[in-house]
């Protein structure tokens, strides 16, 4: 998988609602993230455009980006933030170096999360924490998505978890479990609703190729003009009772290293 299947176009549409819900994302995950006192060295993998990293460097964490396709545009020059270039499989890291990493819908990319997994834990401190989030596959949007969920993504998602896999896999990999919410928002509530949109497209993820300015037909620019409000409400009520129910659409772990 190279980095065509990650590329960004130079310009999107509907970019300031794209950028809230962003930010509404980046506040979960550093709220899971909670505790981190000023000068920790947080360890961010697939950092995308920053977001998170830049967040955190403004609290004043020191933060180590890594993301081997995107321009981390949000954190470029900014005081206490490094980037780097590389995929997690090749990076080295001094062991030990970090209190914390963030693998937040990262693992679901990789051919081999548990070796990238292992090699996370030695870049951690004894007392560290691990911060993952990846799709559930056992969630109720991806029921009633079937091969037209959102978060499938066969062109860029190597794995999908269910709860019970993840949980395994970090056991496997030397880390336990310390806090695990029940309810989860951040990349959920769009994949919900995007899954319910797909189901009256045409085009698989119309809407997001609509964002990107690639083309779209007009029926189903027509059908998601139409539907997209109704269900944008439809799918957080849905969502929200599926998460409370256990079967939201991301799972999110914090777990520490095993001595």
């Amino acid at each position: 998988m190279g980095s065509e299947a990650y590329a960004q176009p130079a310009r999107r549409r509907l970019a300031t609602p794209i950028a809230s819900l962003l930010a509404l994302g980046v506040r979960e995950q550093r709220r899971l993230l909670h505790g981190l006192p000023r000068g920790a060295r947080v360890l961010d993998l697939g950092a995308g455009d920053g977001r998170l990293a830049a967040a955190l460097a403004r609290t004043g964490l020191r933060v180590t980006a890594v993301e081997p396709f995107r321009e981390v545009a949000a954190a470029r020059g900014l005081a206490g933030v490094e980037v780097v270039r590389a995929r997690v499989e090749t990076l080295e890291l001094p062991p030990g170096a970090f209190d914390a990493a963030i693998a937040w819908h990262v693992l679901e990319h990789l051919d081999r999360p548990q070796t990238a997994l292992e090699r996370v834990r030695g870049w951690l401190a004894p007392h560290g924490r691990l911060l993952a989030g990846v799709p559930n596959l056992a969630s109720v949007q991806a029921r009633l998505g079937g091969d037209r969920w959102f978060h499938l993504d066969p062109s860029r998602h190597r794995v999908h978890f269910t709860a019970h896999g993840l949980e395994r896999l970090l056991e496997r990999t030397g880390f336990r479990i310390v806090a695990r919410p029940r309810i989860v928002l951040d990349q959920a509530l769009a994949g919900m609703w995007l899954t319910l949109l797909n189901r009256l497209t045409r085009r698989q993820d119309a809407l997001r190729a609509f964002v990107r300015r690639e083309p779209v037909t007009a029926r189903d620019l027509a059908v998601t003009a139409v539907a997209g409000g109704p269900l944008l409400a439809a799918g957080v009520l849905l969502e929200l009772a599926a998460a409370a129910a256990g079967r939201g659409g991301a799972i999110a772990v914090v777990a520490r290293p095993l001595p």
